[in-house]
């Protein structure tokens, strides 16, 4: 049986961070004399912290500045999640449900791999995941496809076996150029805006591995 992959995006797929990473791009940016709307982090969510900064401030701080804030907000996230863990709703039997159909597991993340770390000991299902890749793996972000890539290929899977799990706009037209079929989660963004993806679902409970299956061609 040729081998089938799901590739979780984490952020606001298995965990709801959407407002502690507010929280800490908020905190952050203060600190910094600068200001973050809610609006605004809604439209950068799902990018690395070097293209939002890229975004925000071009050329305004160095790169040994941006890297600086970047793991001050990380930090900062990190000890608010722990405080305060909200595991997206079906996540955990969304993850046992694959496993027990034998699907390989992998998380493509844009966060860093102590958020990542961080997301799956919650959750208590580190040892379902094959494979991770983080923001120190890639060198692009979403919407380029390296993430779900590089995961296809550490998974040793080709990117056709692979469906995605995405809530960012960018997320869904990563998996797309990756030639992945992509599944979107509404939540961070709205399901107009994730129409790109092969399926869109209200919420992970929705899900069945033979939702999975049906979007791999045999």
């Amino acid at each position: 049986m040729t081998q089938h992959a799901v590739i979780f995006d984490v952020d606001g797929v298995l965990v709801d961070s959407y407002h502690p990473h507010f929280l800490g791009w908020q905190q952050m940016l203060g600190e910094l004399g600068e200001e973050f709307t809610e609006a605004t982090f809604r439209e950068t969510f799902g990018r690395t912290n070097a293209d939002i900064f890229a975004d925000l401030f071009p050329e305004k701080y160095s790169n040994d500045e941006v890297q600086a804030a970047a793991d001050r907000k990380e930090s900062l996230y990190r000890e608010i999640i722990s405080q305060d863990f909200q595991a997206i709703d079906g996540a955990v039997e969304l993850i046992d449900a694959l496993a027990t159909a034998d699907f390989t597991l992998a998380v493509g993340s844009s966060g860093p791999p102590e958020n990542v770390a961080k997301t799956l000991e919650c959750l208590g299902r580190a040892e379902q995941f094959a494979a991770r890749v983080t923001s120190v793996d890639v060198t692009r972000g979403k919407p380029d496809p390296q993430v779900f890539l590089l995961a296809a290929e550490k998974l040793g899977v080709v990117p056709q076996q692979c469906v995605v799990v995405e809530d960012a706009t960018a997320g869904v037209a990563a998996a797309k150029a990756a030639e992945m079929a992509c599944i979107a989660l509404v939540g961070t963004a709205t399901r107009e805006q994730l129409s790109q993806a092969d399926m869109v679902v209200d919420s992970l409970r929705e899900l069945t591995a033979n939702d999975f299956a049906q979007l791999i061609p045999r």
